[in-house]
């Protein structure tokens, strides 16, 4: 019977170890996930910032392009007037009214 008792002993110390090896495995593989999704947490928390930067300056542009366009078009109203061809018949091919006086300077 002390052969048998040494035996399970045995057996059981190996199983022990096996045991301990098992959650020293176990515990570094959680570990290591652990750091890799904080890496990539971080990583993707700073991607986050920048295209919400971008995202601002984009629409700063979009507004920007929005005034412009809008401008154009007042733009393009006001040079189908009368007054518009007016003000470009005096300033190119001096328009002048029929009562208007016109003063040159000397030279």
């Amino acid at each position: 019977m002390d052969r048998n008792a040494r035996t399970r002993r045995k057996v059981a110390y190996r199983k022990r170890n096996q045991n301990r090896f098992s959650m020293v495995l176990v515990t570094m593989v959680v570990l290591i996930v652990t750091v890799t999704v904080a890496i990539r947490y971080a990583q993707m928390n700073s991607r986050l910032k920048e295209l919400e930067q971008q995202k601002q300056e984009l629409e700063l542009q979009i507004d920007a392009a929005n005034k412009k366009a809008e401008e154009i078009e007042e733009f393009d109203k006001y040079t189908n007037t009368k007054a518009y061809y007016e003000e470009i018949a005096t300033e190119k091919l001096g328009l002048v009214y029929e009562d208007e006086i016109v003063f040159q300077e000397e030279r």
